[in-house]
């Protein structure tokens, strides 16, 4: 993964609520009303921090006639941790 793509990544991790979401996608596909139940926010703020999670590819939406479904791309979570591990990985390497 490149530079670029992993920092659009981070600053899409960086606002809490996104965080938040985040985690209650970690067990299974939700839809937006779902998510809404869990989060004080609006239904277009939340429509705006989905865009952003769907952009950076770590949410996948599917839409089912006028419901969009969202969950977590195992894929790029697993190019994340991935990144993150070899990030870590050289800066201890360089410590030694």
């Amino acid at each position: 993964m490149d530079l670029e793509k992993q920092a659009k990544i981070y600053k899409a991790l960086s606002e809490e609520n996104r965080l938040r979401i985040i985690g209650i996608l970690q067990t299974e596909k939700k839809c937006a009303c779902e998510i809404l139940d869990y989060l004080e926010i609006s239904q277009s703020t939340l429509s705006h921090h989905m865009k952003i999670l769907c952009e950076c590819g770590l949410v996948e939406c599917q839409k089912k006639e006028k419901w969009s479904y969202y969950n977590l791309s195992k894929d790029m979570t697993d190019e994340i941790i991935e990144s993150l591990q070899s990030l870590f990985k050289k800066r201890r390497e360089d410590e030694r």
